[in-house]
């Protein structure tokens, strides 16, 4: 990877935050909420979560990676999760991560999970209500998650801006 970043020299460094007591089942779509495809934006699909009545983006990039971004069942959080089918080290059901949006590095507690999209996707579910976290998602157009390890891949964030706009059109109606 071309790409280094050493974390101590980063321009910002900034935490996520995450109630303890939410329970990652109460937090994230669960396999067994159903859900309905709302349109499309830019190379984001959109989905209304039916069991949640609110929305979530997702997005397979030209690597193969998958990003899903959405709000937390009490919509009070966003969530990002990212999918891959490399091994990315994680090892706990929580492991502390580092993304890096342009320089802009923040640490992450992430809930490990198995996507169930096909067969050796793994990865993981962050929290969020970082308001620059979020300005830097929407603008940036490109993610490196655990940008000082060896294991280190960047995702794209191309049409986000558009994508995260449509998905919350689409929470206003689930919400009316």
């Amino acid at each position: 990877m071309n790409f280094k970043l050493s974390i101590l020299t980063a321009a910002t460094l900034s935490a996520f935050t995450a109630s303890a007591a939410l329970a990652s089942s109460d937090v994230i779509p669960s396999e067994n909420d159903t859900f309905t495809n709302w349109g499309e934006e830019s190379g984001w699909t959109i989905f209304v979560d039916d069991t949640r009545g609110s929305c979530l983006i997702e997005r397979v990039d030209a690597n193969g990676n998958v990003v899903q971004m959405g709000l937390t069942k009490d919509q009070e959080m966003g969530y990002l999760g990212v999918f891959t089918q490399n091994d990315i080290g994680l090892k706990g059901k929580k492991e502390k991560i580092f993304l890096s949006l342009d320089g802009n590095v923040y640490e992450a507690e992430a809930h490990k999970k198995t996507k169930h999209l096909a067969e050796g996707y793994t990865g993981g579910y962050i929290l969020a209500n970082n308001a620059q976290f979020v300005d830097d998602v929407m603008n940036k157009y490109e993610m490196t998650v655990f940008p000082e390890k060896e294991f280190a891949f960047t995702v794209s964030l191309d049409g986000t801006k558009k994508a995260i706009e449509a998905a919350r059109q689409c929470n206003t109606e689930q919400n009316a």
